[in-house]
């Protein structure tokens, strides 16, 4: 496995682990790379300075850790927006067009969405969402 460092058009940099140099390429070309950001799918690497490991181990974040935060983020989220699922793409429009009254909102949209809206200028932001423990 190899990590490169990744920047879509719009310069948002994130990582990216691929199989080897090849496979990069090959889902590059595809399109097959989504910026976590924005969606865009024109993706290249950019310069990174190498990994040297210093023969002291950094530990590792516990995964219950890690769901913890989620689960967290989706408190947080659901005490302090709107759900308005499937709509998601239409009132993130209408609000930035100023047709609607701007309100914090979450709800669902395809990769394709989110590449639009950032297209037109509208702050959108994918994040996983963890699966309620409670049912």
């Amino acid at each position: 496995m190899i990590l490169f460092s990744l920047v879509c058009s719009r310069e948002h940099g994130f990582e990216g682990w691929f199989k080897d140099g090849a496979a990069y390429e090959s889902q590059a070309a595809l399109g097959d790379i989504i910026c976590p950001v924005c969606g865009d799918h024109q993706i290249r690497k950019a310069p990174m300075a190498p990994c040297v490991h210093t023969g002291k181990a950094v530990a590792a974040v516990p995964a219950e850790v890690l769901r913890e935060a989620m689960v967290e983020v989706r408190r947080v989220i659901e005490e302090n927006c709107t759900d308005v699922g499937a709509a998601f793409p239409t009132e993130a429009r209408r609000m930035h067009y100023g047709e609607i009254e701007d309100r914090p909102i979450y709800g669902q949209a395809t990769a394709k969405d989110v590449q639009e809206l950032a297209e037109e200028g509208v702050e959108v932001v994918a994040l996983p969402w963890m699966r309620r423990q409670d049912g």
